[in-house]
Formats: structure tokens, sequence, C-alpha cells
């Protein structure tokens, strides 16, 4: 079991009431309650992980609801049946990367703009752009309670633009060199729980061409502190997580060094599923993430999803191997 999922997970629950007119008192308080990170469970119940700083949240919001002639009630809930805390997560992670998507689409485009047009006017409305851009993230992020995975995507992007901002080259950050032969074994690997595609083919690659003995741990998305000798991956602030444009898989190959043309087959892959760009549009892709995303459904365990995710890279990879002989 990953760390932290044995750990009872509470949630603040609001249920209410609206007034069918004025019909902008709904939208406000719809308004409001996506401000604040809330996800509906069900059309009138929205929900948020239980904390002092989430109920005065609701708090508010209460008072507001009532006085403007609507009903409504908040209370304190542990999951027994129905949904899960694990769907619940899923629901607050799929608003985030909704939100995270939309900046994703803004930095792609503005990078865009700015290959196109270097001149010193179109760096400098740019860099009015990131300002907001990165305002807006740093909004997300504050409502991001479980560490959507969209937020990697985001922040590799940003880093890329900012780069290409910068007026003096010398400013501009060089690529991390391959490790040295033997640095990347014997480590403990860390990276988020709740693991999809990005973490399953890492995971598949340290043990499988990196390490076979390698540790790995599953932890909670925010908040962890690396401990001495540890390797996070696909991880806010991760020693090995994107970087521009290039997911953590893309980021770990070249990190290791290896050149196998049929594991950058498989990076393609993996890259066009994590980032949803459409970037090497391989004819592969499709089937799978299908794959990927049943493996996720059935199996709620890290490592289960991991053991089986391996069988699907270890088939890709035989399958790759072969279409280059």
């Amino acid at each position: 079991m990953s760390e932290g999922q044995s750990q009872e997970q509470r949630w603040l629950l609001l249920i209410h009431q609206l007034p069918s007119k004025p019909a902008y008192f709904r939208v406000k308080i719809w308004r409001r309650l996506q401000g604040i990170g809330a996800v509906a469970v069900k059309s009138t119940v929205y929900a948020l992980p239980a904390n002092a700083e989430m109920q005065e949240d609701f708090e508010w919001l209460l008072k507001e609801i009532v006085a403007g002639g609507g009903e409504a009630m908040m209370c304190e809930a542990r999951l027994v049946d129905g949904l899960s805390d694990t769907q619940v997560r899923a629901l607050f992670d799929a608003a985030r990367d909704a939100d995270y998507a939309e900046i994703v689409k803004e930095a792609r485009d503005l990078a865009a703009a700015i290959k196109t047009d270097a001149t010193s006017e179109k760096h400098a409305e740019a860099r009015s752009q990131l300002g907001r851009l990165r305002k807006r993230l740093a909004d997300v992020v504050t409502i991001d309670f479980f560490g959507a995975s969209g937020r990697l995507t985001v922040e590799g992007l940003i880093a890329e633009l900012e780069a290409l901002l910068i007026e003096d080259a010398t400013m501009t950050k060089e690529p991390k060199k391959a490790a040295e032969p033997g640095e990347l074994k014997g480590r403990t690997w860390v990276t988020r729980r709740d693991v999809h595609v990005d973490r399953i083919a890492c995971s598949w690659l340290i043990r499988r061409f990196i390490d076979a003995d390698a540790t790995i741990r599953f932890v909670a998305g925010k908040g962890y502190v690396p401990k001495e000798g540890e390797l996070r991956f696909d991880m806010f602030e991760g020693e090995i997580t994107h970087e521009g444009d290039r997911c953590s898989f893309e980021v770990l190959l070249g990190r290791a060094g290896i050149t196998d043309t049929a594991l950058q087959a498989i990076a393609e892959v993996v890259h066009d599923i994590d980032l949803k760009d459409a970037k090497f549009n391989r004819e592969e892709t499709t089937g799978i993430a299908s794959l990927i995303a049943g493996i996720s459904m059935a199996n709620a365990g890290d490592e289960q999803r991991i053991a089986e995710g391996a069988s699907v890279f270890d088939n890709l990879y035989r399958y790759f191997r072969s279409k280059r002989g």
C-alpha cells in the first residue's frame, strides 16, 4: 500500500439549495465554489478535504448562501459506501487538470508566437503574458489539494518560456548531463502515488534498464520532504521530472544516458499520452493509452499498476526492437 493511503480521509460536505432567482446569484455561488477548489460529488453537494482552512471557506460560503435566500448545511464525513476516497481525489485531480490544460494551451501558443517573432517588442509582450500565466498557475496550485499530474506539464512549459525570453544567452541553463555509471543504482526512488502512464513507464525503465533491485516508494503528491539518498521522479521539484515539453520518461532516459531506439520510440508514445499534444503521433499511442487506462481503473495499488504496466511495456519494447530489426 502506498505511503499515506492507509490514513483515513475526512471530507467536508456543503449541502445547499439555491433560490431559482436571481440567476446571477447562482452563478456567483458557482464561481465561489470553483474559486475555493470544491468539487461536486452530487448536484447540490460539494466537497473539500477536511481541515481548518477549508472549513472556514465553507463557513463563509454557507453564510453567503443563507443571506441570499438559499439553504445550506455543512458536515464532516467519512466515506463508507458508494464513492471511495480514491474516486473523490480523482474528481479533484480532474478539475485541476482541466485548469492546468487551459494554461498549457496558452503557454504553447505563446511559445509558438515567440519562436515565430523574436523581436524585442514581441519579447516584452510575451514577458507580460508569462507573468499572467505564472499568476494563474499559482492560483491553481493553491487549490490543487492532491497534486494533479497536469501541474508538471505547466511548470515544464513555463520554464521553457522563461528560457526563450532570456536575452543573454549566457544565462540560459545548460541541459543536465547524463548520470555517471552507477550513479542511479542503489538509490531509493520516490514518486507520487496513484501512478499513471509516465510514472508507470519510469518505474518500468528503472527496474528493467537502470537498477533491477531498485526500491520505489509512493508518497503524497504535496508536502513530501525527501530523505537523503532519495531520487524523486515525476514530482514537483523532483530531481527527474518534466523539463520543457519533455515528460519525465524522456528526461529519465536522457539522464541515464540510454540511446536505445526502441526506448526512444516508447518515450514518444508515453509523451503523447501524458502531455496530450500529439507531438509524435505514433500509431501505437491510442492502444497503449487504453491499456494503461484499463490497468489504472482495475488496480488501486501502485505496485499492482506497475507490475501490470511492466508487461505492457515489455511487449511494446519487443515490438519496437523487432520493428527496428
